[in-house]
């Protein structure tokens, strides 16, 4: 399966962290899911419109259009609806529908209570988070990426490297972390050893495609 690209990394993480509640399926997990794939939907277009446009298929946008699909949860959901007609993809979500989840979704983070999102509710919103970074993104598959990733947090995870340190060190080098340096390597594999080993193989994958020239 094709790796995704580091900078889809921090939108993927709440899309599988709502999907671990999703598959729980219990009235909590099913508030918190929701209100999960509503953020991945946002944090998808505003990770996207930040990037370089070299890391988004080289498509350049104004910074004016940039600034206004960036106002607010309504016009970041424009702009990928704008995006779709740009690239020729029919979109499967209705943005319509995407505003209503929105709403629902703030009902149980801003009103709270005991209300649990309906079924359709929250599948309709796994689906448009789902497309939302599967098309902005480019990644073929999304849900083949949740399970993959599923199935690697089950397992024991891989050991740390000499090597995937040294990788990781020489790109990130030393982070602060409560005033103290720490290796970029020590932290990454303390959060995550699945990214760990993700960022080495993109890492690695960089290193043989560069030119030695």
């Amino acid at each position: 399966m094709r790796q995704l690209k580091l900078w889809a990394y921090g939108p993927f993480e709440i899309l599988l962290h709502a999907e671990l509640h999703y598959r729980v399926g219990e009235d909590f997990d099913r508030r918190i899911a929701m209100i999960g794939f509503d953020n991945a939907i946002e944090v998808a277009i505003t990770t996207y419109l930040g990037l370089h446009p070299m890391q988004r298929g080289n498509r350049p946008y104004p910074n004016a259009d940039v600034a206004r699909w960036l106002n607010n949860y309504h016009t970041k959901v424009g702009f990928f609806f704008e995006e779709c007609v740009n690239r020729q993809v029919t979109a499967v979500g209705q943005q319509d529908e995407i505003v209503w989840y929105h709403e629902v979704r703030n009902n149980q983070y801003h009103v709270g209570g005991a209300t649990v999102p309906q079924k359709r509710e929250l599948d309709g919103v796994r689906a448009a988070a789902l497309e939302v970074f599967a098309v902005l993104f480019e990644v073929a598959d999304a849900e083949a990426q949740l399970d993959a990733h599923l199935s690697a947090m089950q397992q024991a995870p891989q050991p740390r490297t000499a090597e995937g340190d040294r990788l990781i060190d020489n790109e990130y080098g030393l982070v602060d972390l409560c005033g103290q340096p720490e290796y970029s390597s020590e932290l990454l594999y303390a959060l995550d050893p699945n990214r760990y080993h993700d960022t080495i193989q993109n890492l690695g994958s960089g290193a043989e495609t560069e030119d030695p020239s």
